[in-house]
């Protein structure tokens, strides 16, 4: 797993559950193997850092093989109760012949170190954020984009970042008019939500494609962040006047999550439709259910100007808000990343908000906390008020932003339990 997602581009969260679907190990090895895969990814810049010093050769110049090796060998010495010598042995087992004299040796020193009181040299670093990078396992763009989404607060911004190590709750949907979230939880041997009021927890995990209503695409795995966002939208909306038949669109609708619970919402009291740029994607998006879906860039959506009642833009973004969820996107992300995403996202709100009519409302998300991401520019909706979304839900001071007067939700794994979902609504004049 290691090797193919440092050599091939592979996602750990898509390529290791079918491994583990054709191994014959027992649940505790497949925990174990999961948490070495993950965790192995998660810690990679601290691994390098703490393997470094042992080495004549740069990391990067050896081969994918030793790499995965040296990084599989100093996470087990770091972070689990593996008994030093077996992780050394196994370890070395594991890699290339001709590299096992290196393994061996720099895997040795490694214990020896992680033996010791300060292995990662933190004593050496004075700035607290250049701390937070080795301690929490993250680059430092990401560390201080959190610390700037937090107001730079230390504490909360540790927390958030320690939070990115957790192992997800599992959330499910259950689609209104199709599914009560108590029947949910009774067929899954889950737990009633907190957030959203169709959520579902499954705090002892599970496999949810077993679940005859996830089969029968009456209830999701979706996230519960992502359902308040679809919520919100809805409720900003509000219900039609007679003869109402304004539209909502959603503008970037794949992989659909958003998308059918937002069309079970809707219910047919007025139409629905979806864009995707991408035709996979689409597919997806089709297959929920909802309709209709058009392939179609969201930058020149194929719909009236001024006609739709509400517009859901769910914009490509980095995903930093679901690092938890993809252990090597923290390494694979770059900040050069960025400006092109910007300029993706402005052009896309800028369609959405041509779309609304007067009193329509606009529901801008990032799964993101970055600043850059998250907080629309005021020039973008100067005919354009901002709706008040923590209160639109019912929640607390706590996922309120600090940024565009206390009205966008910020949504966080350490608070809340969810990603860190972002979302602004605009309300035309």
């Amino acid at each position: 797993m290691l090797v193919a997602v440092d050599s091939s581009g592979s996602y750990a969260n898509l390529i290791l559950p079918k491994a583990l679907q054709g191994a014959r190990l027992s649940a505790r090895d497949r925990a174990f193997a999961t948490e070495l895969t993950y965790g192995t990814l998660r810690a990679q810049g601290s691994l390098d850092h703490l393997l470094t010093p042992y080495l004549s050769r740069r990391l990067e110049d050896l081969d994918a093989e030793v790499r995965a090796a040296l990084r599989l060998g100093a996470y087990q010495l770091w972070r689990t109760r593996v008994p030093a010598h077996a992780a050394v042995w196994q370890t070395v087992a594991l890699a290339p012949r001709r590299a096992r004299g290196l393994v061996n040796a720099v895997l040795r020193k490694v214990a020896t170190a992680v033996e010791g009181a300060d292995p990662l040299r933190l004593a050496d670093v004075n700035d607290p954020l250049d701390r937070l990078v080795l301690e929490t396992a993250h680059p430092r763009w990401i560390v201080d984009a959190y610390d700037d989404a937090l107001g730079g607060d230390l504490a909360e911004t540790t927390l958030a970042l320690a939070a990115d190590d957790t192992r997800p709750t599992v959330h499910l949907a259950a689609l209104p008019g199709r599914l009560t979230p108590s029947a949910l939880a009774a067929e899954s041997g889950g737990r009633v939500g907190e957030l959203s009021p169709y959520a579902v927890y499954l705090d002892e995990g599970g496999d949810p494609g077993a679940f005859a209503s996830i089969r029968a695409g009456a209830a999701r795995v979706q996230d519960e962040g992502s359902q308040l966002c679809a919520i919100a939208l809805h409720r900003a909306v509000g219900e039609p006047a007679t003869g109402d038949r304004a539209p909502i669109v959603d503008l970037a609708a794949g992989p659909g999550g958003k998308a059918a619970l937002l069309a079970a919402l809707i219910s047919g009291e007025r139409p629905f439709a979806a864009a995707e740029l991408r035709p996979h994607r689409a597919k997806l998006v089709r297959q929920t259910g909802v309709g209709p879906v058009v392939v179609a860039d969201g930058r020149r959506p194929p719909f009236a100007p001024g006609t739709a009642a509400g517009v859901l833009l769910d914009a490509p973004c980095t995903g930093l808000g679901a690092l938890r969820r993809r252990p090597e996107a923290r390494w694979r992300r770059q900040p050069t990343d960025l400006a092109g995403l910007v300029e993706l996202q402005r052009a896309l709100l800028t369609a959405s908000l041509e779309l609304v009519r007067p009193g329509g409302v606009v529901g801008y998300v990032v799964c993101s906390p970055h600043l850059a991401e998250a907080v629309v520019a005021p020039e973008l909706y100067v005919n354009f008020d901002l709706v008040d979304v923590p209160a639109l839900l019912g929640l607390g001071d706590d996922a309120r932003a600090a940024d565009t007067q206390g009205r966008r939700l910020q949504l966080w794994p350490h608070r809340h339990g969810t990603d860190a979902m972002s979302m602004t609504i605009l309300r035309r004049r």
